[in-house]
């Protein structure tokens, strides 16, 4: 298949995703891709992520609503599944947890999704609590995996407050200074971060991307 024609394919992926069209659509513009060498890399930077990138601005834009956005983290979770085979063993293996989810009250996933993507491909194991987290399941779960990184998710700005909470749990259970504290999300701002505490805020998953791999460098 000829660059141009990958490219094509590349975009008719993405805006399948944007449409939201058929799951078992896309997984087969997916695994044709992956049957025509295409990298796992390429896919999800070329088309996966763009796609999204359309959805949430459809969201934004009152385009979509919370149903759509919930198909989209569907679809996402259906293109994973095809692509894990074709990751490398020890990127699967090897690497920091992060542990990840959206606060309590907020059912909003689609970001958290994207995040957990790429984050796996660049090397991280992510342990996926889902949406609306209780805070005590977020220091539960730090303890038991062992995580180094928390990464909170919010969209409404009713649920940035469980931010707090689950931090004081953090300190309470003595974990606050064995862990780094992301958060993402539609409501958070860099003000807000620095405000309540926590260790970083990302404006969207590249970043916070950058963010959890300058931590584990140090």
């Amino acid at each position: 298949m000829s660059e141009k024609e990958t490219a094509n394919t590349f975009n008719e992926i993405a805006k399948a995703i944007s449409d939201l069209e058929d799951i078992d659509k896309i997984k087969t513009l997916v695994k044709k891709e992956i049957n025509e060498k295409a990298t796992v890399t390429e896919i999800i930077e070329k088309a996966l992520k763009k796609g999204l990138d359309d959805v949430g601005s459809r969201y934004e834009k009152g385009e979509y609503f919370l149903s759509e956005l919930l198909y989209a983290g569907e679809i996402m979770t259906n293109l994973f599944d095809v692509l894990k085979p074709y990751m490398k063993q020890e990127d699967l293996e090897a690497g920091e947890i992060i542990l990840l989810g959206t606060v309590r009250g907020d059912l909003h996933d689609i970001g958290k999704n994207i995040f957990a993507m790429i984050a796996q491909f660049s090397g991280f194991k992510i342990h996926d609590l889902g949406v609306d987290v209780d805070p005590k399941k977020f220091a539960e779960e730090t303890e038991k995996t062992g995580a180094r990184i928390i990464g909170m998710s919010t969209l409404l700005t009713s649920t940035l407050p469980e931010v707090k909470t689950v931090l004081d749990l953090l300190k309470k259970a003595g974990l606050r200074e064995k862990v780094k504290v992301i958060i993402g999300g539609n409501a958070v701002t860099k003000q807000f971060a620095e405000e309540v505490g926590v260790d970083a805020a990302a404006l969207d998953a590249v970043e916070g991307i950058e963010i959890c791999k300058g931590w584990m460098t140090k």
